[in-house]
């Protein structure tokens, strides 16, 4: 791995890190505008808050550790998840291009980041002779 690319997936790495973990303890303490924002405009349950911090707080703790890329690899399919469902949402319910922002922007992070991770970090697969 090159020097450039190890830069690159740390970076981009530790700002997905961030923003995981900021927007995970706004939804667990159900801070009032996201309540509102979850519930009022989008139409999801309040418990969904809860469910889906903590999903983002165990995202965090597998891409950051060392060692278990299949985890690895599920933490970034479910950031994934969480940032596309969070764009639909706000489409379907008409928001404003701001509102894509922040979700957008995570999951171009949670692309850069799985794109240039380490090899150590990578899952790979065991080619058999037939």
């Amino acid at each position: 791995m090159t020097k450039r690319n190890k830069i690159i997936y740390w970076v981009a790495t530790c700002w997905l890190a961030l923003g995981m973990v900021s927007t995970a303890i706004v939804q667990l303490i159900k801070m009032e505008e996201e309540v509102e924002k979850t519930s009022l405009q989008l139409g999801y349950p309040t418990y969904f808050l809860s469910i889906i911090g903590v999903w983002k707080l165990l995202g965090v703790i597998a891409i950051l550790i060392p060692k278990n890329p299949l985890v690895k690899e599920w933490a970034y399919a479910g950031f994934a998840f969480l940032m596309t469902g969070a764009i639909f949402s706000h489409l379907a319910v008409g928001d404003s291009a701001a509102e894509y922002f922040g979700p957008g922007l995570l999951l171009v992070l949670t692309v850069v980041s799985w794109y240039f991770r380490p090899a150590e970090r990578r899952l790979t697969t065991v080619n058999q002779a037939s």
